[in-house]
C-alpha cells in the first residue's frame, strides 16, 4: 500500500501490476489473520503478524502477465482449484470465497 492510498485502489493497482489484468473491485471477502504466521526478517530482526484484506474482483481488461512478483497467471476452472499445490492460508481464503456468502472476520 503506497502513501494516500486506499485498500481498494492498492488492490487494483497491485492485480494489474502482478497479472496484467484491469480489475474492479466487486466485494469483500474477508480479513484474514493467523497468530502462528509469524514472520522474522533476518536482515533486521523484525518481526511481523501479518493479515490479508481479501477482495472479489471482476477483470474489465488487460491482458494475463507475469511480472518479476509472479511466475504463472492463468484462468483455471473453478473444478480445477482443489488439485491446484497452495499454502494452507491461500486455500482458507480460496474455499471461503466459494462457500460463502459472509464476510471473513478473523
Amino acid at each position: 500500500m503506497d502513501l494516500g492510498e486506499s485498500l481498494p485502489a492498492t488492490a487494483v493497482r497491485e492485480t494489474a501490476e502482478e497479472t496484467g489484468l484491469n480489475v474492479e473491485i466487486t466485494g469483500l471477502v474477508g480479513i484474514f489473520t493467523d497468530p502462528r504466521h509469524v514472520i522474522l526478517y533476518t536482515s533486521n530482526g523484525e518481526v511481523r503478524q501479518e493479515f490479508s484484506v481479501v477482495f472479489a474482483a471482476r477483470a474489465i481488461g488487460g491482458t494475463l502477465s507475469t511480472s518479476s512478483e509472479t511466475t504463472d497467471v492463468r484462468w483455471v476452472p473453478t473444478s480445477e482449484i482443489d488439485s491446484l499445490p497452495m499454502d494452507r492460508s491461500m486455500r482458507k481464503r480460496l474455499d471461503h470465497f466459494m462457500t460463502s456468502a459472509d464476510v471473513h472476520l478473523g
